[in-house]
């Protein structure tokens, strides 16, 4: 019997899910705290990794793209809510979804999502943050460029998110996987 959040591929869902967190916050952990790249780019400036990608740091304290940029609490708050509300409504989709494509594309969605919800968190100032732990916002630090191109700076959360989508997308039109029924 399926239930509102429980649905045949829903565990596949949730571990993928999982993976994309760990991945996403434990690469935060690493360029924050263990290589430092606050200081990196003090210093020396974005380290260029290829000649069309540097590694940076941005603080976002928007949604995608830099977008509805908070600076008060209460929109922190806000933001990290409506992340919270889309990671439920992510996981009703996931109990429907009926193919294991569609249920790791949802997974890698709701992984990105809460990645992004944990850093969200990590800005708001409270009793709960430890100042080691505390971020200024979303923390972003991946920038492709081609001359003076550049596209958006991003994080793992966002590649997560991306990846999902086209994943989805790629479900919907061309997957010929059996459909699960749900009944």
């Amino acid at each position: 019997m399926l239930s509102r959040f429980i649905g045949r591929f829903t565990v596949l869902g949730v571990l993928v899910a999982l993976v994309a967190i760990i991945l996403d916050q434990g690469f935060k952990v690493w360029a924050l705290h263990v290589f430092g790249i606050a200081d990196q780019i003090a210093f020396q400036g974005p380290v260029d990794w290829t000649p069309f990608l540097q590694f940076t740091l941005v603080w976002n304290r928007g949604v995608s793209y830099g977008l509805f940029q908070q600076e008060s609490q209460v929109g922190m708050i806000l933001l990290v809510a409506f992340r919270l509300l889309a990671t439920i409504f992510l996981l009703v989709w996931l109990a429907r979804i009926p193919t294991r494509a569609g249920a790791v594309a949802i997974g890698l969605i709701i992984g990105g999502a809460v990645g992004n919800a944990i850093d969200g968190l990590l800005a708001i100032e409270g009793p709960f943050t430890a100042d080691w732990l505390r971020r200024e916002g979303v923390a972003d630090f991946f920038l492709f460029h081609v001359g003076s191109f550049s596209w958006y700076v991003f994080n793992i959360a966002d590649v997560a998110i991306v990846a999902g989508v086209a994943l989805l997308l790629y479900d919907v039109v061309l997957n010929k996987e059996p459909r699960a029924h749900l009944s």
